[in-house]
């Protein structure tokens, strides 16, 4: 029987040996044939010579998994912060500014690039390392482990820069400290003061806090002190950076408690030259302008009137063109109060005419009121009192002299004894002191032109000096 046995085991190996001798050689024939075309292929790119080095196999193709394992990712829960349950972890920051891109009053915001570098020590992704080399890696493998959740506190739009690839760092050292930066784009709120706009000075912070972590589990810090906050050379437009100064301090959330926070402050100082051009040098300019119409001929109305209604429509062009370019604020600004009050000063000078205008039109109808008009007098000489001409181009001397009035005995009389009277004159004889003036000025209102000549030129000049002594 174990005969028999033995007899058909032989039987079935004999039966089956040459079908895997054919099956070896058919794999045997398809992998020399590969080998072949591969060559070929190889030879036809390098121009025949092939290159011994790319049959290896590319040992990079591997290297994130290796990394994994080096880094024992998958052992530990990254979803917790390192040191959980201890004490605070301590997470330096270091800031380098690489531009500050814009300002704008209108928003009340800035826009800063900056480089955040963030440290701290994980003892989860120590690693054993010979030569005591850091690791470098990118955004792949930021996203599988623990980082600060670090934000900017009141800012209105950040992202991080994306191109070619996202800008973001990780460097793993042996011994667990971590090295984490990024470049972030951020604008952020500023909080500025325009009572001195535009010789103004404005401080303005960007604030960095941990977003879930308080100061119980984590701990907010400048890494080298002072030193940690870095410029490049940066130019702006419209202002002077005065100073880059960084600062820290705690902020109290009524439900989740204390936290760190850094801030990054500076100063800037705007630049007065844009502004004299677009806006003081053309006001001064109106201003000066107005005063024209005082060497005009009173009788010249068109020339006068047209030169200010010009001057007071630019002077409100101005105003709009500033206004239009700061924001609506509740409180008077420095560029308002010399707007404005240049815009009264070219104002006055319209008034000024129709004060001269109307005391000129008033003293000659009087002098034809008192006067009897000869019968040879043209009709076309009665126009010179509604200002087109000169008093020359009348010739008064034909008309009789006005007789004295019993009214006129009464005045004279009056006039007399006001100027006898006792001590108590005193008040009368102020009263028509004024009064005299007054009637003075309107019986030669070509004086009021003469003495706005000196006075609207003097009290400009005394109103900037005062204007620049306290605001520049």
């Amino acid at each position: 029987m174990r005969l028999a046995l033995l007899a058909l085991r032989l039987m079935v190996l004999a039966w089956l040996w040459p079908v895997t001798q054919l099956n070896s050689s058919t794999f045997a024939n398809k992998k020399r044939h590969k080998e072949v075309y591969v060559g070929e292929n190889t030879k036809a790119k390098h121009g025949g010579r092939v290159d011994l080095k790319m049959k290896k196999l590319d040992s990079t193709k591997s290297l994130l998994i290796k990394s994994e394992q080096l880094l024992r990712i998958e052992d530990h829960d990254f979803a917790m912060r390192p040191g959980f349950g201890g004490s605070a972890l301590p997470v330096g920051i270091d800031v380098q500014v690489e531009s500050i891109d814009s300002i704008s009053e209108v928003n009340m915001d800035f826009t800063m690039t900056l480089y955040l570098r963030h440290y701290w020590q994980d003892d989860r992704l120590a690693f054993p390392s010979s030569s005591n080399k850091s690791r470098t890696f990118d955004a792949r493998l930021v996203k599988k482990i623990w980082v600060p959740d670090v934000f900017f506190v009141h800012s209105k739009r950040s992202f991080i820069h994306d191109t070619t690839m996202e800008n973001i760092m990780l460097r793993v050292f042996p011994d667990g400290n971590i090295l984490y930066s990024v470049r972030i784009t951020v604008t952020a709120l500023c909080s500025m003061d325009f009572s001195s706009f535009p010789l103004d000075t404005q401080n303005c912070s960007l604030e960095l806090e941990s977003y879930a972590y308080n100061e119980n589990d984590l701990m907010l810090y400048w890494k080298n002190g002072n030193d940690s906050l870095r410029t490049d050379e940066i130019v702006l437009s419209q202002f002077f950076i005065e100073d880059f100064q960084p600062s820290f301090g705690l902020a109290f959330y009524s439900s989740t408690g204390w936290y760190n926070r850094l801030y990054i402050n500076f100063i800037l100082r705007r630049h007065i030259f844009f502004f004299m051009l677009q806006t003081y040098f053309p006001t001064m300019l109106m201003v000066m302008l107005s005063w024209v119409s005082f060497w005009i001929d009173r009788r010249a109305v068109p020339a006068r009137v047209s030169l200010g209604i010009t001057t007071v429509l630019t002077m409100s062009t101005i105003i709009t063109g500033v206004s239009a370019s700061m924001p609506q604020v509740s409180y008077v600004k420095a560029v308002d109060i010399y707007l404005w009050a240049s815009f009264l000063f070219v104002f006055l000078s319209v008034i000024e005419y129709a004060a001269v205008n109307y005391f000129t039109t008033v003293e000659e109808m009087k002098k034809l009121k008192n006067a009897k008009i000869p019968s040879n007098f043209d009709t076309t000489q009665a126009m010179a009192f509604d200002g087109c001409f000169h008093d020359n181009d009348i010739d008064l001397a034909s008309f009789p002299e006005v007789s004295i009035t019993p009214n006129t005995d009464r005045n004279t009389q009056s006039r007399n004894s006001t100027v006898s009277a006792p001590t108590e004159g005193t008040r009368l004889r102020r009263r028509n002191t004024l009064k005299y003036n007054l009637s003075f000025i309107r019986s030669n209102s070509y004086m009021i032109d003469s003495y706005s000549r000196v006075i609207f030129p003097m009290a400009y000049l005394l109103f900037n000096i005062i204007y620049w002594s306290l605001y520049a």
